[in-house]
C-alpha cells in the first residue's frame, strides 16, 4: 500500500498523456507480482486473489511492468486516439 497518493484533480492524474498502456493477461499470469514490485509509479494494484490490475488514472505507460513479467502477461498497446477516450 502507498503511504502517499498523487493529489486530487486534473494536476494529479498523470495517465492522460501516455502513448501506450499496459494490459493485464491474466490467464499467463502466475501472480509473482514482479509487476507490482517493479512499478515506478505504484499504479499496478492487488486484488485480494494476488491477480493484478492497473491503475489507468495514475499510470505513464512506461513499460517496465511489461519488461519486468516473466510469463509475458502484461502487453504494452496503443492508447486509442484523443477523440474517442478523451474527448
Amino acid at each position: 500500500m502507498p503511504i502517499s497518493y498523487p493529489a486530487e484533480g486534473s494536476s494529479g492524474k498523470t495517465g492522460l498523456w501516455r502513448t501506450e498502456r499496459p494490459v493485464v493477461h491474466l490467464d499467463k499470469c502466475i501472480k509473482c507480482l514482479f509487476c507490482w514490485l517493479y512499478c515506478p509509479e505504484d499504479t499496478i494494484l492487488r486484488r485480494e486473489d494476488d491477480y493484478v490490475y492497473v491503475d489507468y488514472d495514475y499510470c505513464k505507460g512506461c513499460g517496465i511492468c511489461a519488461q519486468a513479467c516473466p510469463t509475458h502477461a502484461i502487453e504494452m498497446v496503443p492508447e486509442p486516439s484523443l477523440g474517442s477516450e478523451r474527448a
